[in-house]
């Protein structure tokens, strides 16, 4: 890809407009002259990624309201197989990180990292490579290292399960994570059940201390 900073573009996916102003003064920095492009929902997300534009790397966040980030990111794959994304995420590498990348993203920053992790992240996108942080790289050499090692028992989740889960170990009830995903409260306890059952735990108070205990929320 070429190294031309008026050549590239960006498109900034994340439903904060002070985070998307964060992003975009961080890259200005290390690629003067590249083109930017706001979208503050999956759906945004999508049409623009549909529209033809040949963006150099789309910043994805995991959290965006009613759909879940993962499900955009495949759907965005499907539309333009060739698009390069790299997910930027609040959330840890240990909950999503490997899902993402299994789900064709190009690479996994999470927000609390430094600035300068994104600017590598980003050139090594640019330059056709995929990022993981070095930590996540050696995690991913112990699985292969490991295949037939137990799993976690949040591996069986799905995306979505997975993402109720760590807003439940928040301490987050049903109707505020139906808010927040602009789902019902009856599906959001559907997925608690699902949840309960998949992970053989009776309460949240459970849910929590395993989220702990794995990662999952710090």
């Amino acid at each position: 890809m070429t190294s031309d900073p008026s050549a590239i573009s960006f498109l900034l996916v994340d439903d904060h407009a002070i985070v998307r102003r964060g992003l975009r003064e961080l890259l200005v920095e290390e690629f003067a002259g590249a083109a930017f492009g706001e979208c503050a929902s999956g759906a945004e997300a999508l049409a623009e990624i549909g529209s033809g534009r040949p963006w150099s790397v789309v910043l994805l966040d995991l959290s965006l309201p009613g759909r879940d980030g993962l499900e955009v990111l495949k759907d965005a794959l499907a539309l333009r197989p060739g698009v390069r994304i790299l997910i930027l995420s609040v959330h840890g590498e240990d909950q999503y990180a490997i899902r993402a990348l299994r789900a064709g993203a190009v690479g996994y920053v999470t927000k609390d990292a430094p600035p300068q992790d994104l600017a590598i992240a980003v050139r090594k996108v640019l330059a056709g490579g995929k990022y993981v942080s070095p930590r996540l790289a050696e995690q991913m050499v112990a699985n292969l290292s490991d295949p037939k090692g137990s799993r976690p028992p949040h591996e069986c989740l799905s995306d979505r399960e997975l993402q109720v889960l760590c807003m439940l170990a928040f301490g987050k009830s049903v109707k505020e994570i139906g808010a927040e995903l602009a789902l019902s409260e009856k599906t959001i306890s559907t997925y608690r059940t699902r949840i309960m059952g998949k992970m053989k735990m009776r309460s949240n108070g459970e849910l929590m201390r395993y989220a702990l205990g794995a990662g999952l929320v710090k």
